[in-house]
């Protein structure tokens, strides 16, 4: 069984900051893909981006894209989501999710291609 745990949400002003972590538990994360996904209040859960298990291909949403950045640490089982001149539209609970097949060569932005989730972390940000 597989754990992810997200961490570094918060609350900040439009145009701030914040740096999202998902530690993975288990051997294989270096195999897997993995996304980062949100659920605002009343709203479905969208995809945000994604990143391949080498690290060779990564993908946005069109509403992040030049703003945010995917990134993972094997050694530390560890995928990054720096959020940079956030909006209050950016504004929701944030979950990470690791792809259900390994050594896909392409990113993946549906949800259900992700097998595993987190318990979501919060991001509140004002205008």
């Amino acid at each position: 069984q597989v754990q992810l745990v997200e961490s570094g949400g918060g609350s900040v002003q439009a145009g701030g900051s914040l740096r999202l972590s998902c530690a993975a538990s288990g051997r294989t994360f270096s195999m897997y893909g993995m996304g980062w996904f949100r659920q605002a209040p009343g709203k479905e859960r969208e995809f945000v981006a994604a990143i391949t298990w080498n690290g060779g291909s990564t993908y946005y949403a069109d509403s992040v894209k030049g703003r945010f950045t995917i990134s993972r640490d094997d050694a530390k089982n560890t995928v990054f989501l720096q959020m940079n001149s956030l909006k209050p539209e950016d504004t929701a609970v944030y979950y990470c999710g690791r792809d259900k097949n390994y050594y896909t060569d392409y990113a993946r932005v549906n949800s259900r291609e992700y097998r595993y989730w987190g318990q979501g972390t919060q991001v509140t940000v004002s205008s």
